[in-house]
């Protein structure tokens, strides 16, 4: 049985893969995308605006980098809990990450024990919706 969907975005194939291997063994379904763009084309499919409980993402990536991709996932899909994962860790911009309603700052390599922990802390908190 699925826990839920997550979407992870990240432009290196092999981070998405180990995730995905990661998360999967937990009972995740795993929706990846290799960019910002890709990552807003694949929320905009079938019924992953509603059913995805949770966005993994880097930041340094190209076309729609991690920056502007959480700009645009705070403002459409505002429920959607988002965790940053980075190899560039920089303190201001996870605080202003944070401010901006990212959920989590990750830094690269992330254990498996703490990115399963922080994954199912948040699925199981659900989404935050305002009605």
């Amino acid at each position: 049985m699925s826990k839920g969907k997550i979407l992870v975005v990240d432009d290196e194939e092999g981070i998405r893969e180990v995730i995905r291997l990661h998360l999967e063994g937990e009972g995740y379904h795993i929706i990846e995308a290799e960019n910002g763009e890709a990552a807003i084309q694949k929320l905009r499919e079938e019924d992953n605006m509603v059913n995805v409980g949770l966005i993994l993402c880097d930041i340094r990536m190209p076309k729609v980098n991690g920056l502007e991709c959480t700009d645009f996932l705070r403002r459409e899909a505002p429920g959607i809990p988002v965790i940053v994962i980075t190899g560039y860790p920089d303190t201001e911009m996870a605080v202003g990450m944070l401010k901006k309603g990212v959920k989590e700052y990750l830094v690269k390599p992330v254990e498996k024990e703490k990115l399963i922990q922080k994954v199912n802390s948040l699925v199981a908190a659900g989404k935050e919706i305002d009605f």
